[in-house]
């Protein structure tokens, strides 16, 4: 087979628009890599919409936000009032997200997560090229988007864990002392 007939990849027209903007930035291109990998895994692996990439000062790094396919986190006094009110957790309005790329091999101390903590605010910018004029998710099951500009239990992070093999891993990371989930 010829190989200039052969189609390109979808990857590199996917990470070529953050290789542009990152020479204008202040950011280590392997930040911004870690950023478009973590933005790839949510959209093709993970079913995220309305991803962006914040790569903005007074970040002390690129942060990603974005609308997961259903809540990540139910704080507990939410839960309370859901089995009061019997309401099922896919009824509950999506929260846009903060995503925090990381390497493996990185060092996090509490001092670098309060760093990250303090340049952003609760509730992440909204994206909305995937958001319909009816508040809705396009493509979803018609589940309402949070429009609230202060969230029960403060600021949070997905902090994205990437590893030497590629795969990612997510935890919710707190700002502080959060209330534990009833059983």
């Amino acid at each position: 087979m010829d190989s200039t007939s052969s189609t390109p990849s979808a990857l590199p027209a996917f990470i070529q628009p953050s290789t542009q903007s990152q020479k204008s930035q202040n950011h280590p291109s392997l930040y911004q890599a870690l950023a478009a990998q973590v933005i790839h895994n949510l959209r093709y692996q993970h079913d995220w919409t309305a991803l962006k990439s914040h790569a903005e000062s007074p970040l002390p790094r690129p942060l990603v936000s974005g609308l997961p396919p259903r809540r990540i986190y139910v704080h507990p006094d939410e839960q309370v009032e859901m089995i009061k009110n019997n309401v099922d957790e896919k009824g509950m309005p999506l929260e846009r997200e903060w995503v925090l790329p990381t390497h493996l091999k990185e060092k996090w101390s509490l001092r670098k997560f309060a760093e990250a903590f303090d340049a952003i605010s609760e509730i992440p910018p909204d994206g909305d090229e995937d958001i319909g004029l009816d508040g809705h998710r396009r493509g979803s099951t018609k589940t309402p988007i949070a429009q609230a500009n202060k969230r029960r239990g403060g600021k949070r992070v997905l902090l994205a864990t990437v590893g030497e093999d590629s795969s990612i891993v997510y935890y919710i990371v707190h700002e502080g002392i959060v209330k534990p989930r009833q059983n």
